[in-house]
């Protein structure tokens, strides 16, 4: 047992090295070892399309010499049964003469959600599903949150990330932001940018700071996709987040063909998403956006906006999770981090379980998650 623990960690070390490539597919690891427990093989999932992390393993283990035959392979997430954008790994497991599969987890995708694994002991695979409320199991959950988001509630996961003083503000009143909080925290932030499907802004911040809102502080494969919050569609044409390449999609409640076109003409694609009832016609609906946006495979959204897009996020409870770096600096006044309320009571307060408290630089990362 403590054998085959070192090697789900392991597999879980090589998971997490793709966490900036695999999206919108999960981030999963797979180490091949023989009868005799020798490492053989070792992979992680490539960018969509691409190889899945057993074929990527058994590929190492073909470049080695090795074969396959009567190994265990120990994957982080359940072997995929579906023809997708690559074949069903767990047939490819089968063929290679893999005898048994330890794994970690369950695939939430309807597609497969246990079909992999029953597959596998059809062919007379042994199988072993770690138990769920062992650690391991627990990170290989956290590692592809977003994932499991978008398949069991289908939504993605929303995470908003905030930068204040200690006493809670995001700018001086004059509006002045940069920089309230420390390079190293503005590159940490750009990490947890990098591992998004997309990043949310609202009107609001464009207009006012002209933001790129791309990855540029670590190194990344790929730039997430940026989405704009524009009920009138009041996006410059020159505006600074156009980026060749990257997927941009603007949400739009009130009509303009016109601008529609120059828009999409820049590249954006404009989606229509006004609130259902006359009071909220002229604003987008947030909760049918994110609907919108699991349909389109984003996992992990990262929203950074201004104190009313906040707000408003809060007040209709689609936050699951606050990434919030605070600053050993006292501004006394100025812009707050989401403006929501007024409260009637202390008991109608949001509430927060805080999942880590970690020291970036000079400045404190709060990660807390919303409970429901």
């Amino acid at each position: 047992m403590p054998q085959t623990r070192l090697f789900l960690e392991q597999a879980l070390r090589l998971a997490e090295q793709s966490l900036y490539l695999t999206a919108p597919n999960p981030h999963v690891g797979c180490v091949l070892t023989s009868r005799q427990g020798q490492v053989i093989g070792q992979g992680h999932t490539q960018r969509a399309g691409q190889a899945h992390a057993e074929i990527m393993a058994l590929r190492d283990a073909a470049a080695q010499g090795a074969s396959p035959q009567g190994a265990t392979a120990y994957v982080t997430l359940e072997p995929c049964a579906h023809q997708g954008r690559t074949g069903p790994c767990c047939d490819a497991l089968i063929a290679a003469g893999i005898e048994k599969v330890v794994c970690l987890h369950t695939d939430p995708n309807p597609l497969v959600a246990g079909q992999g694994l029953e597959r596998l002991r059809a062919a007379g695979v042994a199988v072993v599903l770690w138990p769920e409320t062992d650690p391991l199991t627990i990170q290989a959950l956290e590692l592809n949150i977003g994932f499991f988001s978008r398949m069991t509630r289908q939504l993605p996961w929303v995470r908003m990330k905030m930068a204040a003083s200690l006493d809670g503000h995001t700018a001086l009143p004059n509006g002045l932001s940069q920089w309230i909080t420390s390079s190293a925290a503005r590159t940490d932030g750009h990490a947890w940018r990098a591992r998004a499907c997309a990043v949310l802004t609202g009107i609001g911040t464009v207009l006012a700071d002209n933001p790129k809102l791309d990855v540029r502080l670590v190194n990344t494969p790929r730039q997430p996709t940026l989405v704009v919050v524009d009920s009138r569609l009041e996006t410059p044409l020159d505006a600074a987040l156009f980026i060749a390449g990257r997927a941009l999609l603007i949400y739009a409640a009130v009509q303009n063909d016109a601008k529609k076109l120059a828009l999409e003409a820049r590249g954006a694609q404009v989606i229509y998403r006004p609130g259902a009832t006359p009071e909220s016609g002229s604003k987008v609906d947030l909760k049918a956006m994110l609907h919108d946006l699991a349909q389109r495979e984003i996992n992990e959204l990262h929203v950074e906006a201004g104190f009313k897009l906040n707000g408003s996020f809060i007040r209709e409870g689609l936050v699951d999770e606050f990434l919030i770096y605070l600053a050993p600096k006292l501004l006394g006044a100025g812009a707050g981090m989401a403006h929501f309320g007024p409260l009637a009571t202390l008991d109608d307060a949001v509430q927060l379980n805080i999942q880590s408290l970690t020291q970036i630089g000079p400045d404190v990362r709060l990660v807390a998650r919303w409970v429901k």
